[in-house]
């Protein structure tokens, strides 16, 4: 079978060609660039764990090597300190990395993947569908016409692949503009990130600003200054005087030292695609969508768009086409999305009003400042992986469904889970590969030797169950489950998300669920067979 066509080598193409891979299936992706990227410290990234995660699987090199995972976030606002939180196990650290540093890595894993050919110098410009695959004309050195079996444009706010699809991009431009600038000097609390709004050095109003610190490695900072609404060009004059009062205002030396080691100016748009989906077509990452007020962080979303349709275009690839599991790519992931965007197009208003009678409500500022802090760090409706609850891929409610601290959709917990071949693994790192999780919760088998409890008790009958599912699936145990009871049965999808909890072995109920889980219904035969298993 054809391979799958990837425009666009950002780190959304290149990690969705990874995760195509980890589930045998080859990709081409198509790089306009010559493969060089520039190096521009003051473009900058912030993953959160769970997206972070899915990269380093992907990557196979932990991304602190390269990056900084804070020890903390606290934000001012005038003289005055309105928050702060330490990050440990229990509340993990987001991740801030360069650009090209992230896109790096995954090239360095592209480059070492045989089921993935990178074309660099190969710029879009031709797109043909038919019933059985779609072809690609690339122009450059090696143009040529490609043969794929589905492409998916990864090609940034100006996609090609969703023009020639003719899909509309509808949205807000300018949302907000900011200042940025990527300078090695000393500030207090060194690994710790911060956001001081209002700065007392600045006039009221407005134009007053705020100001974002987050530390890179060796001692280098990104500085972004929210600008005032209008097209103002930020000039180098204009920057230079912004960081010597910022670092003169925190620091309270007079000429405080700094290295300028790169400026640019960063504007967020809001804008979501009408369709993500075109026949045999995709769009992911900033081709289907654009945000980032308060923020918020857009990768984020596209990274979580390539785990999303990775192992849905992996089973249709090795399986055939399943069009209602295909179709359910758009239906989540611009759920989630268009959410997120009318979360923060709603506070807009309220944060950046600059006044009125909304800052004169007792707890306003501090209710602002904790919005502010959810974008940040990937939280609330800014920020927090969105969950899945009102998916077509969701199974009926079950009468034997157990509680977890999980809701039905939601990325699940990663607790260390037995697998089968004995070894203690984290939950997360066997995501990814295109089968379905079943967990079931048995504490006390971390004590004794698999080989000594994997025909006792509930197992036998559990593993019949999951051998009789009609998608493969991987059977662990763990020794516990935020908000689990003894013998729940958890099911998982390929990408992380929980399907359903029950409340023991439950064949019938289980196989239902895994058969809603890929697209599909399960017959009444098939249902019947399973429970009597």
């Amino acid at each position: 079978m054809d391979p799958v066509i990837v425009v666009g080598a950002g780190p959304v193409g290149l990690a969705l060609a990874l995760a195509l891979a980890r589930q045998q299936v080859p990709s081409v992706v198509l790089d306009e660039t010559p493969g060089t990227q520039a190096v521009r410290a003051a473009r900058t990234v912030v993953l959160r764990e769970d997206t972070a995660a899915f990269v380093e699987r992907l990557a196979g090199v932990p991304l602190g090597q390269v990056g900084v995972r804070w020890s903390g976030w606290w934000s001012m606002r005038r003289k005055q300190v309105t928050g702060e939180i330490a990050f440990g196990e229990a509340d993990p650290a987001p991740l801030h990395i360069a650009q090209h540093d992230l896109t790096g890595a995954l090239r360095a894993a592209v480059a070492h993947e045989p089921l993935i050919e990178l074309a660099t110098d190969s710029r879009l410009d031709a797109v043909e569908q038919e019933t059985a695959g779609v072809s690609a004309h690339t122009r450059g050195t090696t143009g040529t016409w490609w043969r794929g079996s589905y492409l998916v444009g990864c090609d940034g706010p100006r996609s090609t692949v969703r023009k020639l699809q003719d899909i509309r991009f509808p949205g807000r431009t300018a949302v907000e503009r900011y200042a940025v600038a990527a300078l090695r000097t000393a500030l207090p609390r060194p690994e710790e990130a911060f956001l001081h709004r209002n700065p007392p050095w600045r006039t009221s109003g407005p134009s007053a600003g705020e100001i974002t610190a987050r530390p890179l490695p060796d001692g280098v900072w990104r500085l972004d200054w929210l600008l005032p609404p209008g097209k103002d060009l930020v000039t180098p004059e204009l920057l230079i005087a912004r960081i010597r009062e910022t670092l003169t205002g925190w620091t309270g030396e007079a000429s405080p030292a700094y290295d300028l080691v790169d400026t640019g100016v960063h504007t967020v748009h809001h804008r979501v695609a009408r369709r993500w989906r075109a026949g045999r077509v995709f769009l992911a990452g900033d081709a289907a969508h654009l945000l980032g007020a308060f923020g918020t962080q857009g990768l984020d979303e596209g990274l979580r768009d390539a785990g999303n349709l990775a192992w849905k275009l992996g089973l249709a690839w090795h399986h055939g086409p399943h069009e209602a599991l295909l179709d359910s790519y758009q239906t989540e992931r611009r759920a989630i999305v268009a959410s997120r965007l009318r979360a923060a197009d709603q506070l807009l208003p309220v944060l950046r009003g600059g006044g009125g009678l909304r800052s004169y409500v007792p707890g306003a500022a501090r209710g602002h400042d904790a919005s502010l802090m959810d974008g940040h760090l990937g939280r609330g409706a800014l920020g927090a992986p969105g969950a899945y609850a009102d998916s077509p891929l969701a199974p009926p409610r079950f009468d034997t469904e157990a509680p977890v601290d999980t809701p039905v959709g939601a990325p699940v917990a990663d607790v260390v889970v037995t697998a089968e071949d004995g070894s203690f693994v984290p939950l997360r790192d066997l995501l990814g590969r295109g089968v379905l999780l079943v967990v079931l919760v048995a504490p006390g088998t971390v004590v004794w030797e698999r080989r000594h409890w994997v025909g006792a008790g509930i197992m036998p009958r559990l593993a019949a169950a999951v051998t009789a599912l009609p998608h493969r699936a991987e059977l662990l145990v763990a020794e516990s489950y935020p908000g689990a009871a003894p013998h729940t049965v958890l099911l998982v999808r390929p990408d992380g998300h929980l399907v359903t909890a029950l409340s023991g072995v439950r064949p019938a109920d289980l196989y239902t669920a895994a058969e809603a889980t890929v697209g599909g219904t399960a017959s009444a035969g098939a249902r019947a067979e399973a429970g009597a298993r």
